[in-house]
């Protein structure tokens, strides 16, 4: 009795050690389409959008504008180079930024306004 048992339990696993590997099911695949499109539309399109948006308003930089930069130092443009530009922050007090870190430009008096 005992050796029949060994025998067929040899054969079984003789049987299944020549069987084709299966494939990756059709719900393993959604899962994974699932995250791919969650990744998308959750990290790299809105991060995408934001840049797109700082790219814009650094070209749209013209002399005189009011601007913050990413410190929260502000400023009014004096002078603009080619990755610099040149803020008056108070009279007689001039410093230079790069211009990729101007996050935003303000309403025209917002600094007169602060003081």
């Amino acid at each position: 009795m005992l050796e029949n048992l060994i025998a067929t339990a040899h054969a079984a696993e003789e049987a299944t050690a020549g069987a084709a590997p299966q494939g990756v099911g059709i719900g393993e695949l959604l899962i994974l389409a699932a995250f791919v499109l969650i990744f998308y539309f959750m990290l790299w399109r809105p991060q995408s959008k934001r840049a797109k948006e700082h790219r814009q308003l650094l070209e749209s930089l013209a002399k005189g504008d009011e601007i913050v930069t990413a410190g929260g130092i502000l400023g009014k443009i004096v002078k603009m180079q080619d990755d610099l530009v040149i803020i008056a922050i108070s009279e007689n007090v001039e410093i230079k930024v790069q211009k990729a870190s101007v996050v935003a430009v303000l309403p025209k008096g917002t600094i007169k306004s602060t003081d």
